[in-house]
């Protein structure tokens, strides 16, 4: 279908209105891509009318029918471009080329007098990419086949480097080739959750500019950490996804979810629950259960989001977050789900978390992420505290 048909400047008009008047996009330069590059050219004919519904579409799987590809929201893409901070006749590396699409945008703001490299490891997806790209009329994008953890020495330096997928760690070639006073964003896995992060070096760290709630399928290559699926049961249709080598018992989970369970309410009253996955992310055996439309559909589960919810396992039992209306306004309150045999106490201790985390509101409304080289003394303590190969993570706030 031709870029400029009525229809497809209609929808394209109408994606960029709503996330302009839901205020994602702030950023002229932002909108203005994302009118002007045909996001639909770039996934399979299929989703043409879903190109611009603001989805996510699934691209390529494995061979066991896990998503490797896909094209990404259009709002989760408006929100990183912002903190990406494009400037006409920037040098910028993508890490992840997906379906070319983002690749076009950044080649639109950055201009002529810019360069876009865009890596992949995987030959098929950099090879479809490079063809979209040729297609639409930015192929002055250079697409590499190549694991992003290296970069790209050869087009380095670079003025602005964005990863569009879940990393669970920052390599020592992101630093080395983004140049002083450059932009890395970045989505960083965290013990189970994601943020998009906008960082820059400052002295001996990384120093994060903004960061939001997202989701990410994991990068893969050298610095690849797997997450891990696992069915509860045979066919329920409820996932407990594991992060960090964390093990989770099929078997024993699926028979407790066949038991009553323990529903605990919180008192925590909220609009949203932004940042409980953080404080949740403390408790041993934190995860995210994923439920299918069709455990969904039967009522096994009643997460609070579409995909899933919090959750924390241990040994034989589970506990997840679910909500109910509060009565006021459009606020809810959360409450605690949990099965298995020390389904009490589990509830009792995930509840207890939750309560913490409503005191804890105001000190968590600034959060901001320090990244720390490994090995570096006299790291400061944080909200949170992560040890990973590369570095160390720390959240920290005000309070």
């Amino acid at each position: 279908m031709d870029i400029d048909t009525p229809i497809a400047l209609e929808l394209r008009n109408a994606m960029a209105d709503r996330l302009r008047e839901s205020g994602v996009i702030t950023d002229a330069r932002v909108e203005n891509a994302m009118r002007r590059v045909p996001r639909h050219l770039f996934i399979p004919p299929a989703y043409f009318q879903r190109a611009y519904t603001g989805e996510s579409v699934v691209t390529h799987r494995d061979e066991q029918g896990v998503a490797t590809s896909s094209a990404s929201e259009a709002g989760i893409v408006a929100a990183m471009l912002q903190q990406l901070d494009v400037q006409p006749g920037h040098r910028i590396l993508e890490i992840g080329a997906g379906t070319g699409y983002n690749a076009a945008l950044l080649a639109h703001m950055t201009g002529p007098a810019g360069t876009v490299t865009s890596i992949d490891i995987d030959a098929q997806i950099a090879r479809e990419a490079a063809e979209n790209l040729a297609a639409t009329g930015y192929d002055t994008v250079r697409v590499v086949c190549g694991d992003g953890d290296l970069g790209d020495v050869t087009s380095a330096p670079f003025d602005r480097i964005i990863v569009t997928a879940g990393a669970w760690d920052l390599p020592h070639a992101w630093q080395e080739q983004l140049a002083p006073g450059g932009v890395l964003v970045v989505p960083l896995r965290m013990r189970g959750l994601t943020r998009s992060i906008a960082l820059q070096w400052e002295g001996d760290r990384w120093r994060s500019r903004s960061m939001f709630e997202c989701g990410f399928m994991p990068i893969r290559g050298l610095g690849g950490v797997a997450e891990r699926n696992v069915q509860l049961g045979d066919d329920s249709g409820v996932f407990i996804r594991t992060d960090e080598g964390r093990e989770a018992d099929p078997e024993a989970l699926g028979t407790a979810l066949k038991h009553p369970p323990t529903v605990r309410w919180t008192g925590a009253i909220t609009r949203n629950a932004k940042h409980v996955d953080l404080w949740l992310s403390h408790l041993d055996g934190f995860c995210r259960m994923i439920a299918t439309a069709p455990a969904l559909e039967r009522g096994l589960v009643r997460p609070i989001y579409p995909w899933g919810s919090m959750a924390v396992v241990t040994g034989n039992s589970f506990a997840y977050l679910l909500q109910r209306p509060s009565g006021t306004d459009d606020l809810i309150e959360l409450g605690v789900c949990a099965y298995g045999p020390d389904s009490d106490e589990l509830a009792a201790v995930v509840a207890e978390r939750v309560t913490a985390w409503r005191h804890a509101q105001s000190s968590l409304s600034d959060l901001w992420v320090e990244v720390y080289p490994a090995g570096v003394a006299n790291i400061p303590e944080g909200v949170l505290n992560i040890a990973k190969r590369n570095t160390h993570v720390v959240i920290r706030s005000d309070s």
